[in-house]
């Protein structure tokens, strides 16, 4: 983590957005990761998103696990709350802190590594619980804090820096969101802001799992030729299935494309996404039609990015468990304890 703090001088002309903030104040501590890495673009679109977006700072809360990607929590936000757990165990601790207190905005930051590999259940099971969160996966292909050996994500002929050819077959972090039900499941590429920014926005805003697969090379270990998670073969493989806008509520919607060129997803608390088709067949609500356009595109070679499905409908953590609509960390000791006798109505249920 860092621990160099930025100095506190904001330009009077700063633009302010409706809390009266500048972006700088949605700024964290100085990187301490190498220079031109991509995890340090993406911190820098969760600025902007959040700044945008106008939420407190005290209002958001930011996790990470272990890895150069689970640094990034340090470097943006300073006045929000910040939690760096162990290795793998970002989910379930996220999990429990939106169980207790359902009103603050929930941000996962976590790595390759920590999310598809030792976290891998962890992962799985705060999507099946559709936990509400933005879960951003900063993908490099490799262990970055521990020399650059080879993740699951790496892709099959991937080389090391010395090297070494990967030959085991990866995980696609989409591919296996899409098949145990995620409901906003998009990929994008850190050194795109204006492609990445909008799609941070709207998973802040689903109501539920929001999962985003950034890859973001390490400059270190993974941006060579040979390497599939390099800076020059992402632009080159760079295929958009969908552009996404974020358009805020209460807003006047209005487009100059084409009549079903554009298709309008509503969320829940009114902001709408705009979601612009790059092939006219692709359909972002359709599980079973993105899994097929990945897993063909996959095969080619090609890197797919987008906004790739979302669904608005499914229930999120608290209203399956029904959970009241108070945070459960500011209910009273009286009305959580149900007393020896709800207690043994409890206990008579499992007998």
């Amino acid at each position: 983590m860092s621990y160099i703090a930025k100095p506190k001088v904001v330009h009077p002309g700063l633009p302010r957005n409706e809390l009266g903030l500048s972006l700088r104040d949605y700024e964290g501590g100085m990187s301490t990761l190498c220079a031109g890495c991509g995890h340090d673009s993406i911190t820098a679109a969760l600025v902007q998103a959040a700044f945008e977006l106008s939420i407190p700072p005290h209002r958001m809360a930011k996790l990470s696990g272990i890895g150069c990607s689970s640094k990034t929590p340090a470097y943006f936000a300073s006045a929000s709350h910040g939690f760096n757990s162990v290795h793998g165990r970002m989910a379930s601790v996220a999990t429990g802190a939106n169980a207790a207190n359902n009103e603050l905005t929930y941000i996962g930051v976590s790595g390759d590594g920590d999310t598809l590999s030792i976290g891998l259940g962890q992962f799985c099971h705060a999507i099946r619980r559709n936990l509400n969160m933005l879960y951003i996966i900063e993908n490099n292909g490799v262990y970055g804090l521990t020399k650059g050996q080879f993740s699951a994500s790496a892709d099959v002929g991937s080389k090391a820096k010395k090297g070494e050819v990967n030959q085991q077959p990866p995980i696609d972090p989409c591919l296996l969101a899409l098949s145990i039900g995620c409901t906003f499941v998009a990929r994008s590429f850190s050194g795109d802001k204006e492609h990445l920014v909008p799609l941070l926005k709207a998973g802040i805003r689903h109501r539920g799992f929001a999962m985003i697969d950034v890859i973001s090379p390490c400059v270190t270990f993974n941006d060579h030729e040979g390497s599939t998670k390099s800076y020059s073969f992402t632009r080159q493989h760079y295929q958009p299935a969908v552009y996404a806008d974020y358009v805020p509520p209460a807003q006047e919607i209005r487009s100059g494309q084409a009549a079903g060129s554009v298709q309008a997803v509503t969320m829940h608390d009114g902001s709408r996404v705009l979601l612009h088709k790059v092939g006219a067949d692709y359909d972002a609500t359709d599980r079973l039609a993105a899994f097929g356009y990945l897993s063909r595109h996959q095969a080619g070679g090609a890197i797919v990015t987008g906004l790739l499905f979302i669904d608005e409908s499914q229930p999120d953590m608290h209203e399956v468990q029904g959970t009241p609509a108070e945070p459960l960390n500011s209910v009273s000791y009286a009305r959580l304890n149900p007393g020896q006798r709800g207690l043994d109505s409890i206990q008579a249920r499992f007998r």
